[in-house]
């Protein structure tokens, strides 16, 4: 289980990302909604000065603001809606009072149908549409309550014909880029056209995850799934526009269908959320991040807990004991293998269904692949298996990306020439790695010709003696490197 730690003005120093990182956090989140692009420099070197101390890949996701929808101003500054009266949102850009306010969304206009919900302050302030008209939407209020100026606006029943991308995204994104960022974080998903727009900006730079954080992208979720690397199942604005009790089954629904796809994962929003303030998450917060465990996420987010909180160290200290006591649980394997992944009719997929089965029959201590593109360590890692999976990867791009994958141990030295030096190599890095002992033996994927991305042929048992580390020669330490 990977952790996915958000940084902010209580952990963007060199020093408590250090801790962060060594209190378990796999990958770091900066969220572009927040910080100047000089403050997100600063933060991405930090990163990378790590990266290179702990000698070991880094992982950093931009999480873009996607089209943010808002109110207007209230004359007071402050109105409080009562439940049954009359509530209209209009064009007319003057102050607002208790019966009417701004709207600066002329998108939200052309769609907008009578019947559909429009919800306010996430969620405390729910209206519903009686009347829409072209500078004009009339509602009676279902759910009353206090409302101030620029509060934000979920519409939940209509998708909204905007870009998924506003300009202060274009320019996050192509900062983010410019910066060597490993995922982009595209907010506010509502089809896969949304996704398609974004990788064609990308154009190849960095990897891209879709946050389902909309009913409408819920509709859409196989579609998006295709057109993305991985999905967030983004569960703050989701739990707004859908009722609170569908989220649980949706968040398994989700997981499972990346996980046939092979697409990452992630689960986040509110997962250790009392520890913002607190030393010690509830004990339903605990059973959540569990959940996420046992159901096979591949990574677990936090956010204010890390970003903004008092214990950020704690909280990343506390998600990694609860994920590591959920995986020590001799049902966890069980469970995570509820899905079923079925391969497809390619050799590489088959030998990665293959490796699990293997490794649980020879006892092997861990399977290692040799992957240009990332590609065989996605497959090897939608089976779940039951031992570690040691990535050796010649590209820094690829073993940085892979930090949001299931189980992945990525390590960035040189590729092999040939299958003598694949097994050389592969029983020096499992030491290294501390992986395997002497005797073990271990799984080894690989494709031939070497050096080929997507050729992955060759599946070989190896065993360890134990004393390779002291019999290799200078030239096989220079290509370890």
């Amino acid at each position: 289980m990977r952790i996915l730690a958000t940084l902010g003005p209580s952990s963007d120093d060199p020093e408590m990302i250090r801790k962060l990182y060594l209190a378990g956090a796999d990958a770091f989140r900066l969220n572009m909604s927040h910080g100047s692009h000089a403050d997100h420099k600063k933060v991405i070197a930090a990163i990378r000065k790590l990266e290179k101390d702990a000698r070991r890949p880094m992982t950093i996701l931009a999480d873009l603001q996607g089209p943010k929808l808002r109110i207007g101003e209230f004359a007071d500054g402050l109105v409080q809606l009562e439940k049954d009266s009359i509530f209209t949102l209009d064009r007319d850009e003057s102050p607002g009072d208790r019966s009417r306010v701004s709207l600066p969304h002329p998108e939200i206009f052309a769609a907008i149908e009578e019947g559909a919900r429009l919800l306010l302050d996430d969620g405390k302030v729910a209206l519903k549409v009686t009347a829409a008209e072209p500078d004009r939407i009339e509602t009676v209020v279902e759910v009353g309550g206090p409302l101030t100026n620029n509060k934000g606006l979920n519409v939940p029943d209509v998708v909204i014909p905007m870009a998924a991308l506003t300009d202060k995204d274009r320019s996050d994104l192509a900062f983010a880029l410019d910066q060597g960022v490993d995922w982009i974080a595209l907010s506010f998903v509502q089809k896969p056209e949304d996704a398609a727009e974004a990788r064609k900006l990308i154009h190849g730079r960095a990897a891209l995850l879709a946050k389902i954080e909309k009913p409408s992208a819920v509709r859409r979720i196989d579609e998006i799934l295709e057109a993305v690397d991985a999905v967030m199942v983004a569960r703050g604005d989701l739990g707004v526009e859908i009722p609170p009790e569908e989220v649980p089954p949706l968040q398994k629904q989700i997981i499972e269908k990346a996980r046939m796809l092979g697409r990452p994962v992630v689960v986040a929003t509110q997962m250790l959320e009392s520890m913002v303030r607190s030393p010690s998450p509830t004990r339903a917060e605990v059973s959540d991040v569990a959940t996420a465990v046992y159901d096979g996420a591949d990574a677990i987010m936090l956010s204010a807990e890390s970003a903004a909180g008092d214990w950020p160290e704690e909280s990343v200290a506390m998600m990694d004991k609860i994920a590591t006591a959920v995986e020590a649980d001799p049902s966890h394997w069980a469970r995570v293998h509820f899905t079923e992944t079925m391969p497809d009719s390619t050799s590489a997929d088959a030998l990665a269904e293959a490796s699990n089965g293997i490794a649980e029959t020879v006892s092997a201590s861990a399977i290692i692949c040799f992957t240009t593109s990332g590609s065989t360590a996605r497959r090897v890692s939608r089976e779940r298996p039951s031992v570690p999976l040691l990535v050796l990867t010649p590209k820094l791009k690829t073993a940085r990306r892979l930090g949001l994958l299931w189980g992945a141990h990525s390590v960035h030295t040189r590729d092999v020439n040939n299958f003598e030096q694949m097994v050389a190599k592969s029983k020096r890095m499992a030491l290294r790695a501390r992986i395997a002992n002497g005797g073990d033996r271990v799984i080894v994927m690989a494709g031939v010709p070497f050096g080929t991305p997507g050729s992955t042929n060759v599946l070989h048992i190896v065993r360890l003696l134990g004393d390779e580390l002291q019999r290799h020669t200078q030239a096989e330490i220079a290509r370890d490197r």
